[in-house]
């Protein structure tokens, strides 16, 4: 079983920054390094920091409650509080979030490629293809452009990303004192790639990584995300309402896997899993409940808003959510049709309970959300998890010190790492340099 970490440059969640045992130093370095540690001595192998280019107006049109309730914004830059949590760990993985929206090619693949050697390889890009109109209206453009030209241009991205990652052999630098000679230059080769959306000359200036290629991580549950993931992905983040949607996807997505002619066993899945640790079920349910008292209404619906990139005080508050035909995360916005229908909750209802839900029912003692992470995995539903905390750093600290003792037990997971880079710790092949 894999652990990873959800882990906000900013405000955790709806109400998280409101919790007596979380922080308020988010603006500080010292924040995410004591966060680093925390999670290498609990063994974690991911730490994952989600980003955006824009804070939040879609509800209302305003960033009024966004920033009023500290939902979706404010949000630092992944890549620097990465590296700083590179520096005080040795094995943590490190993951950060960007577009291919609005970016370019070649100072992505430079700027992952620069994370993966200074920690040894350990970096992850969580490639996403941006979901807010928000984002657009800072780059140029009125609205996003349609789900499969977004797509189109991540594809397009990613094959020039792995070409230039690829541009060097491992063997290509020597380095050589004596004879003055640092590389071989016919060890590396130029990309001149001319395609519909991006022009690049190449080679990219840095030497193959450490983990010949960081990892890519894809959290797309549309057809087209799925299909995105199968071709590219070695982690898919995903999160689902149910044992049964889990394993549904889970095996959906491994189908797509192979249908790549990839190996589904070399893609790490890892579900969504929202914890509330209590000494007893009893107590958990309490904190949880205490935990919802701190979400104001609108600030559950801010972020629902936020994540299904739609307005929804266009409708009736009060009533059912209508069928939406273009949101912005599709597999938020499938579990939250799939919640509302079988509670039959109002808008203002789901907003109230998606500002404090807890993904994969992971409320309990340890011994009880540890049975449900056993469950998972032995369903097909998950390699691992993705643990978000409802805040920072207590509840990951509540998890670290009584969930993993209890995973350990069992055998799920290890009591030290086994490899020295992030492939390594997944359990996933290096990949070999590809054709030019």
């Amino acid at each position: 079983m894999h652990l990873a970490a959800f882990l906000n440059a900013g405000p955790q969640g709806t109400a998280g920054w409101r919790h007596p045992d979380s922080t308020s130093s988010f603006l500080r370095a010292e924040h995410y390094l004591r966060v680093a540690r925390l999670l290498e001595d609990a063994r974690f192998d991911l730490a994952f920091v989600p980003d955006s280019l824009a804070v939040p107006r879609s509800l209302g049109g305003s960033f009024d409650p966004a920033v009023r309730y500290g939902t979706g914004t404010p949000r630092l830059s992944p890549i620097p509080v990465l590296a700083m949590m590179g520096a005080v760990t040795e094995h943590l993985g490190l993951a950060a979030t960007g577009s291919t929206g609005w970016a370019q090619p070649y100072p992505v693949a430079r700027e992952f490629a620069t994370l993966d050697h200074l920690t040894g390889g350990r970096a992850a890009w969580n490639v996403v293809t941006s979901f807010q109109d928000a984002e657009a209206r800072n780059h140029g453009a009125e609205a996003l452009p349609g789900r499969a030209e977004r797509y189109a241009r991540a594809e397009e991205f990613l094959q020039v990303v792995t070409k230039l990652w690829d541009g060097w052999s491992d063997d290509a630098v020597l380095a050589d004192r004596e004879t003055g000679i640092y590389g071989r230059p016919e060890e590396v080769r130029a990309l001149d790639h001319e395609g519909e959306r991006f022009r690049v000359q190449g080679p990219l200036g840095v030497p193959r990584s450490p983990q010949g290629r960081p990892l890519i991580v894809q959290a797309g549950a549309s057809p087209a995300g799925r299909d995105f993931a199968a071709r590219w992905a070695d982690v898919v983040f995903c999160s689902h309402e149910s044992l049964e949607s889990a394993v549904a996807f889970y095996g959906d997505l491994k189908k797509r896997v192979a249908a790549q002619h990839r190996d589904p066993d070399q893609v790490r899945i890892l579900p969504a899993a929202t914890t509330v640790v209590g000494r007893t079920d009893s107590d958990a349910r309490a904190a949880h409940e205490a935990f919802a008292d701190l979400v104001h209404p609108e600030a559950g619906l801010s972020r629902l808003a936020y994540h299904v990139n739609v307005d929804l005080t266009r409708y009736d508050l009060d009533g059912p959510l209508p069928p939406l035909s273009e949101v912005g995360v599709d597999g938020h916005y499938r579990e939250v049709v799939e919640f509302a229908e079988r509670e039959g909750l109002s808008i203002r209802e789901i907003g109230r309970w998606y500002g404090a839900r807890t993904e994969g029912d992971m409320v309990g003692s340890a011994a009880t959300i540890a049975d449900t992470m056993e469950q998972w995995l032995e369903a097909g539903a998950a390699d691992g998890f993705m643990v978000q905390a409802t805040h920072v750093p207590g509840a990951f600290t509540e998890f670290a010190d009584a969930v993993v003792p209890e995973l350990r037990r069992r055998g799920l997971v290890p009591s030290a790492y086994t490899g020295g880079t992030l492939r390594d710790n997944l359990g996933l092949h290096r990949p070999e340099r590809g054709p030019a």
